[in-house]
């Protein structure tokens, strides 16, 4: 299985950054050229496909990834997200302005988007990236193996989280 993460597929076809594109032809035209890479992508047999966080907003995107193959939703509290994003500088969205906030807004209109479109809701953790990639590889074998017990199956507060 081939990796491919949609914003480095666009920089190597751009030769530009993400932020650049930003710059230049503002978060729309950033858009139009996401979808574009993501019917490429999608249009792939056998490929791990990690979208930025704003690829779902659009309904032609959403389609696609629904129609193509199997959704996860990697979640993670804003707090966690702070803490990853603490020396990064090159999210276009988080540029200006009180970061914890601008967070907590985009997760307050995209994490309903997340949860409507995945198959699968994977609350992240603080934990290792092998500790975690062990325990999600788990959980989709677990969803394509519904009579086994799954890996994972709630919210990140504990409570039961459908699947399907």
């Amino acid at each position: 299985m081939d990796f491919h993460d949609c914003d480095r597929e666009l920089e190597k076809l751009t030769g530009a950054s993400v932020n650049l594109i930003f710059d230049i032809e503002g978060e729309s035209g950033f858009r139009d050229r996401e979808s574009k890479m993501l019917h490429d992508l999608t249009s792939r047999r056998n490929v791990l496909i990690a979208t930025g966080g704003g690829a779902i907003l659009r309904e032609e995107n959403r389609e696609m990834l629904k129609l193509t193959g199997l959704v996860v939703y990697l979640q993670t509290s804003v707090d966690q997200q702070l803490q990853r994003l603490s020396r990064d500088r090159s999210r276009p969205l988080l540029q200006e302005g009180d970061r914890k906030e601008k967070l907590a807004g985009l997760a307050a209109a995209r994490n309903p988007i997340y949860e409507e479109l995945a198959d699968l809701v994977y609350p992240s953790r603080n934990r290792s990236p092998d500790i975690s990639a062990q325990s999600l590889a788990e959980a989709i074998l677990s969803y394509w193996e519904p009579d086994k017990e799954p890996a994972c199956t709630t919210n990140g507060d504990g409570s039961p989280h459908s699947t399907a």
